[in-house]
C-alpha cells in the first residue's frame, strides 16, 4: 500500500542569537532542528510522532504543513509536493497547534465561515458541516461568543474545528491536549479516534506515553531532530512497553554525545 505521506530525510537548522548561545552555554551558531528525518504514514491510521520538548516534532509539523521551509529533503501529502506544489498540499492537511491563537474578537461562527470561503468550501456544505461539528463539540451554544469570552477548553475545540473546515484527508495535532482538563481531553481523544475510523490519516505530535499507547497505531521516536526507532504499537506489551524503550535509546543517545 502507498503511503498518503511520505516524509523523505528533511533537514531543517536555525541561527542561534547570541542571548540565544549564552542561555545554553554554547558557541555553537546554528541548532540542527530536523535531522535527516525520513518516516510514512498511511491512509487510515494514527501515526505518533513520540520526543521530549525541544526534539524537533513541532518544527518537522511545521515542515510538512508548508509553514516554513525546509533545507534538505521532500515531503509528499498524497502525492503532492510540498517544494512544488503547497497550495495543493494545504489543502490536503489540516494542522492544529496548542500555539494556534485566533482572533479574540471574532465570534466561532465567523471564524468557521471565514476559512471555508478561505478553503473554497460550498456554502451549503460549510453549513452542514460547521453545525455538525458544533454540535459534537457543544460549541453551538457559544457560536455567537467572542473567542476572548471562551474557556481554554472551548477555544481548543473551537480551534479543532476549524482546523478541519475543508473536510482534510491527513490531520496533523501538535500537542492536542496540552493544557486541556480530562473532560475536554477525552472529547478531542474520541474525535481523533471518530476520524481514524472514517478513514483519516492523522499524525499526532506528543510527550505522553499513555496517549500514545491509548490511540496510535504505530509510533516513532524522535531525539535531537532524528527518527531514533519506529514500530508499530503492537510490539510493545509489560513489560516491554513504549517507556521502557524510549529510556533505554534515550539513555543511548545521551550517552553518544
Amino acid at each position: 500500500m502507498e503511503p498518503i505521506l511520505q516524509v523523505q530525510n528533511i533537514t531543517k537548522t536555525f541561527n542561534l542569537s547570541k542571548k540565544q548561545q549564552k542561555i545554553e552555554k554554547t558557541a555553537t551558531k546554528k541548532r540542527v532542528a530536523v535531522d535527516d528525518l525520513s518516516f510514512n504514514a498511511y491512509e487510515g491510521e494514527i501515526y505518533g510522532l513520540l520526543g521530549p520538548n525541544g526534539a524537533g516534532k513541532t518544527t518537522a509539523l511545521r515542515i510538512i504543513s508548508t509553514l516554513i521551509k525546509k533545507e534538505e529533503g521532500e515531503v509528499l501529502v498524497n502525492g503532492f509536493s510540498i517544494t512544488k506544489e503547497p497550495a495543493k498540499v494545504r489543502s490536503q492537511i489540516g494542522f492544529l497547534t496548542s500555539e494556534l491563537k485566533l482572533d479574540d474578537f471574532f465570534t466561532p461562527n465567523y471564524l468557521f465561515d471565514y476559512f471555508a470561503s478561505l478553503h473554497k468550501v460550498d456554502p451549503q456544505v460549510a453549513k452542514e458541516r460547521k453545525d455538525r461539528l458544533f454540535d459534537q463539540f457543544g460549541v453551538s451554544e457559544f457560536k455567537e461568543v467572542k473567542i476572548s469570552d471562551l474557556s481554554t477548553g472551548m477555544k481548543q475545540k473551537v480551534s479543532l474545528v476549524i482546523s478541519i473546515v475543508h473536510d482534510p484527508k491527513i490531520i496533523i495535532f501538535d500537542e492536542p491536549t496540552n493544557g486541556l482538563d480530562v473532560i475536554t481531553a477525552k472529547t478531542v481523544i474520541d474525535f481523533l479516534l471518530a476520524l481514524k475510523n472514517e478513514g483519516k490519516t492523522i499524525i499526532l505530535s506528543t510527550h505522553i506515553f499513555s496517549l500514545v499507547e491509548r490511540i496510535c497505531d504505530r509510533v516513532g521516536v524522535i531525539i535531537d531532530g532524528k527518527l531514533i526507532f519506529e514500530e508499530p504499537m503492537t510490539n510493545f506489551s509489560v513489560p516491554n512497553s513504549l517507556e521502557e524503550r524510549f529510556f533505554l535509546e534515550y539513555e543511548k543517545v545521551r550517552g553518544s554525545l
